[in-house]
């Protein structure tokens, strides 16, 4: 896979999130942002797309089909790989052929899943992500059932390159509590059977990992028999609690030591498209720095130049406001102070804390189910 020669790790961001969708104007300016900062790659995977996840066998409407299209080409031109993240919802509970399935259904639903990659096709995606996360995971089998239509897919498809997230993707506890128990050998399954072109999603320690130490990452590497593709999940901020706040810093410095450790990193952004430039600007900086990286320095450093100086000095001062507290602990006159200085900057970047401190991105359990 071509990758911009001038960043020294595979990076580029998935649009992965639950809630308010960045809308296609925005998707559309990441081509020269992520250009610009030496990304390589964007992918299309939004929660809210329900033909990626609960009507996947579903083509998209024209309508939808036309913007994909015309996003496709706006990142073929920035020389940024496109990529489509397809979650076929519980497709496994009816692809095998036991005995409560029968022959017939397997094949209608293998045949359903080769339809809708050949609809993918169309797009001529340089990348196709197969995402079985937030899914229930107590299935007897279901590493084996995966990695076949993993396979399935990958052998249907154009995409030059193929990653797989399973429905256990960290150690994290809150997985198996969410999902259901684990079953036995899941990851080792797929060191044993799964393509080894085909990269593995991994979060980390947590579902949400602030760092990846290196024997955490050694690990994994031995578990899944290949090195990790990280998902990222810094700064996304789509659940109930970090709707909450707006994750502004710099990447944490031990990111500039990954490089040799992973076969990618994928960064799952927030809600905000705009905010979320600053953090996602420091990750190849990171990489490309190496033990020269300073978080602190790269904060300031790329808030001047995105936001200017006197939005950017704002934002230094209001940091921990932001960040740390969180929208529900800031009192109402803190939130109207915040509102009155922030509407005062005629810059994207601004608007998008005025909509926040609006309540114009609380988190809606109702998506979870959508």
């Amino acid at each position: 896979m071509q990758t911009n020669k001038n960043c020294t790790a595979h990076c580029g961001i998935i649009e992965g999130f639950f809630g308010r969708s960045w809308s296609w104007a925005d998707r559309k300016n990441y081509a020269e942002f992520l250009a610009l900062n030496q990304y390589n790659f964007y992918i299309y995977a939004p929660k809210s797309d329900k033909y990626l996840r609960k009507h996947w066998q579903q083509d998209w409407p024209e309508e939808i089909k036309k913007q994909l299209l015309d996003l496709r080409q706006v990142y073929r031109t920035a020389n940024v790989q496109f990529g489509i993240g397809l979650s076929p919802y519980e497709l496994y509970l009816d692809y095998s052929q036991s005995s409560h399935n029968s022959l017939k259904q397997s094949r209608d639903r293998r045949a359903l899943l080769n339809q809708r990659i050949e609809q993918i096709n169309q797009l001529e995606p340089d990348i196709l992500c197969i995402l079985f996360d937030d899914m229930r995971g107590d299935i007897p089998g279901l590493a084996q059932i995966q990695t076949d239509i993993a396979h399935q897919a990958a052998n249907a498809s154009n995409a030059k390159k193929i990653i797989f997230c399973p429905t256990y993707y960290s150690f994290d506890p809150i997985l198996e509590k969410v999902f259901g128990t684990m079953p036995e050998n899941y990851w080792q399954t797929f060191a044993q059977q799964l393509d080894k072109n085909i990269d593995i999603f991994w979060t980390g320690e947590k579902v949400c990992s602030t760092n990846y130490p290196a024997e955490h990452l050694a690990q994994v590497a031995e578990l899944i028999g290949r090195k990790p593709f990280l998902w990222d999940n810094y700064p996304v901020n789509d659940g109930a609690v970090k709707s909450n706040l707006l994750q502004l810093r710099a990447f944490d410095r031990s990111h500039s030591q990954l490089a040799d450790k992973v076969a990618g990193h994928a960064v799952n952004p927030m809600n905000q498209p705009w905010l979320s430039q600053i953090p996602l600007a420091s990750l190849p900086l990171a990489y490309r720095e190496k033990e020269n990286y300073s978080a602190d320095v790269a904060f300031t450093t790329i808030s001047k130049n995105l936001c200017g100086n006197k939005l950017a000095e704002q934002l230094s001062q209001d940091i921990n406001l932001l960040q740390e507290r969180g929208l529900k602990n800031l009192s109402a006159q803190e939130r109207q102070a915040l509102k009155t200085i922030y509407q005062g900057f005629d810059s994207p970047y601004a608007q998008e804390i005025v909509a926040w401190l609006n309540d114009e991105y609380q988190f809606d359990p109702a998506c979870l189910t959508e």
